[in-house]
């Protein structure tokens, strides 16, 4: 099986690109820092920095949502390849190939202030006070309420 599931942040602004033809395709290449784990002695770089690609409607999403320093999951296939470049040298490349991508934190949580998100990654959730619930520990539901539920 081959799955590689990375969880990092984008070391700059993904590079979105559309295929020639009649059926183009958005393919965008992006770079995420993945912190290691653990730290060996005498090494100074406690992250990776994996390539990655995606295509299509993931594509598309990266270049609409995502922006450098955002953290982000992508999940994928590792996927090897070689090319000759323009010197005649034979360059061998290893990629994720990004099927699945998801929001890996809030915006509120990259330092950027804007709607659609609660700051501190999560919405308050509703609790009711002590005091509205009864000494069973069940809250009272009010008159009325059997007309609003969708089901019976």
């Amino acid at each position: 099986m081959n799955k590689a599931i990375l969880i990092g942040r984008l070391t700059r602004d993904p590079e979105v690109r559309y295929s020639q033809g009649e059926n183009s395709t958005a393919v965008a290449r992006f770079t995420l820092a993945v912190d290691r784990r653990f730290k060996r002695a005498g090494e100074t770089q406690d992250a990776d920095f994996i390539g990655c690609v995606a295509f299509g409607k993931q594509a598309e999403f990266v270049e609409k949502y995502f922006k450098q320093g955002m953290k982000m999951v992508a999940v994928g296939r590792i996927q090897t390849g070689s090319y000759t470049n323009k010197d005649g040298q034979k360059v061998y490349t290893t990629d994720v190939v990004a099927e699945e991508i998801e929001f890996a934190e809030s915006k509120g949580n990259n330092g950027d202030s804007g709607s659609g998100y609660q700051q501190g990654g999560y919405q308050k959730e509703f609790r009711p006070e002590p005091s509205s619930a009864m000494g069973d520990g069940f809250m009272n539901i009010p008159d009325g309420i059997d007309e609003e539920l969708p089901f019976n």
